[in-house]
């Protein structure tokens, strides 16, 4: 959990992204008090302040929001979405790999086809009225 935290590649769980939205909100709270702490928020030296840490703050958020974009197969930009953060936190992701990488969950699909001799390739379950079943992947 949280490897590569500021980095716009990958994906990751529900979890790590309602984590990582609490450390978000934490930390712009600490900043807050901070700031008023220092002195008169319009001051010069308490804006430079805060715009050195939330920055990275921002960019953390932005950067965890787009990972979990990516695990419900989305881009990065649909974060920008109204309320689609609020979507982000209960649907679940993509079983089994998709463009922005494998499932972190380690979910993927497993077919049983009733034909055999054919490749795993392109192999559907319509195509050999196999079952399908949703397995956890062991490493």
């Amino acid at each position: 959990m949280f490897k590569n935290p500021f980095s716009f590649e990958g994906r990751i769980r529900r979890l790590e992204y309602g984590l990582s939205y609490l450390i978000y909100v934490s930390l712009c709270g600490f900043i807050s008090i901070m700031v008023t702490m220092l002195g008169a928020p319009a001051s010069g030296t308490a804006t430079i302040i805060s715009l050195v840490l939330y920055i990275p703050a921002f960019w953390f958020m932005l950067a965890q929001g787009a990972k979990r974009c990516h695990d419900r197969g989305n881009s990065g930009i649909w974060q920008i979405i109204p309320f689609y953060q609020l979507w982000m936190f209960f649907a679940d992701g993509e079983i089994g790999g998709n463009e922005y990488g494998l499932n972190p969950k380690h979910l993927v699909y497993e077919y049983f086809p009733e034909e055999q001799g054919k490749g795993d390739e392109d192999l559907q379950p319509s195509d050999t009225g196999g079952e399908v079943d949703i397995i956890q992947k062991k490493e």
